[in-house]
């Protein structure tokens, strides 16, 4: 394993879209400071994940 590497949910940042969905996007992708996905770049977008595809439509 790369000593260099880090993941988890620490590197994440989690951003809502303006019908209030929650994406996980890598923190390292980001540029600024970030709280809509409409903020977001194309770029910015392609290292965010739709929350609810893997964890479900229940809040945890």
């Amino acid at each position: 394993m790369n000593n260099n590497t880090q993941s988890g949910f620490g590197n994440m940042v989690w951003v809502r879209d303006k019908d209030g969905r929650e994406y996980a996007c890598a923190a390292d992708a980001l540029k600024g400071n970030i709280k809509h996905k409409e903020e977001l770049s194309p770029e910015e977008r392609a290292g965010c994940m739709d929350v609810s595809t893997f964890v479900g439509t229940e809040r945890w």
